[in-house]
């Protein structure tokens, strides 16, 4: 009995031994390469359909691990049953085979930017889009599909107007799918429950809302103006009279192919319901994508009587109560 005790001992001990030799032998084999004193994180990237062993062998050649063995030895210890997200990573200088395969588990894929400015169409987001990530015409099929606002605006016809002007991070490999419903989320969550009893509250649906403010978008860059602009749709709108705005027409000309970047005279009496000189009342929809300022405007418009504004050409314009006072501004600053 002691020799059986004492032969257990010893098989305890050596397989004790064994443990903390290949724990130790796994630490010091799966420490990262001492890297250059400046060295930059490296960018690495892994395919889909990648497998683990050829991940590891990426990088060894790469000189980003020692060996691939311990490196697939880990995997296969903590992560089994997980799988490398595909994408494009950024691994730090040094990194050890554990630091890196967490990062790849984790999906930390490395991120672009990607500006959106207020007052684009669906069109020329998809512009924007294309030009960073390639995909515009899988973008132009995500534009058209309205699912994503449908509680929201159920007269949408495509996300006009709901596609949020704002500074996103998306991984290399994006769809336009997914950066659409991006911008669609974002949309919602500014435009939030209190904004939708606003205008509600205004006698506005969702869709006019957000239609008025791609006016006020299109009509002035400067904050200070936006809820003056909003102010003078506001009382023209209670008055019955028409916006005549010249945004809407460009929008109208653009649905019928190349805009030309000038309005004529003769564009003012296109038959178009988004023409705003010749039809009374908001437009069907939105002209672009405005962004918060605007729709808070279009929300919340200045306490102001004005009924008329004209550009001064340096970016700010000059409101007036009246006819006659418009007209004078006119003179001054469009001769």
């Amino acid at each position: 009995m002691r020799i059986l005790r004492a032969a257990i001992k010893a098989a305890l001990a050596a397989a004790q031994l064994l443990i903390l030799s290949g724990a130790v032998w796994l630490h010091l084999e799966s420490r990262g390469p001492r890297p250059p004193a400046g060295a930059e994180p490296a960018v690495f990237e892994i395919e889909r359909g990648r497998s683990v062993r050829a991940v590891a062998a990426g990088l060894r050649s790469r000189g980003l691990i020692r060996k691939a063995a311990p490196f697939l030895l880990l995997y296969r210890m903590f992560y089994p049953s997980r799988s490398l997200k595909a994408g494009e990573y950024e691994i730090p200088a040094g990194a050890s085979a554990r630091e890196i395969l967490e990062v790849f588990i984790a999906g930390k894929t490395r991120l672009y930017p990607l500006t959106v400015p207020e007052g684009l169409t669906g069109e020329e987001t998809a512009e924007v889009f294309a030009a960073a990530f390639d995909g515009r015409e899988a973008f132009l099929r995500a534009f058209a599909a309205t699912d994503a606002v449908a509680l929201l605006d159920p007269k949408a016809d495509d996300l006009e107007g709901y596609l949020f002007p704002e500074t996103y991070h998306f991984s290399k490999g994006v769809s336009a799918a997914e950066a659409v419903e991006r911008m669609t989320d974002q949309f919602k969550a500014v435009f939030g429950t209190g904004w939708r009893r606003r205008a509600a509250a205004l006698g506005l649906s969702v869709r006019q809302a957000v239609a008025l403010a791609s006016l006020i978008e299109k009509e002035t860059a400067r904050p200070e103006e936006k809820p003056l602009v909003s102010a003078v749709f506001h009382n023209r709108l209670r008055l019955g009279m028409k916006l005549d705005c010249d945004p809407t027409v460009i929008f109208a000309l653009k649905k019928l192919g190349p805009w030309s970047g000038r309005l004529r005279l003769k564009d003012l009496k296109l038959d178009s319901p988004y023409n705003t000189y010749l039809y009374p009342g908001l437009p069907p929809g939105p002209i672009c994508s405005p962004g918060r300022g605007s729709l808070e405007a279009a929300l919340y418009p200045a306490e102001a009587d004005y009924l008329f504004f004209v550009s001064k050409n340096d970016g700010t314009h000059v409101f007036s109560r009246t006819l006659r006072e418009h007209s004078a501004a006119v003179l001054k600053y469009q001769r």
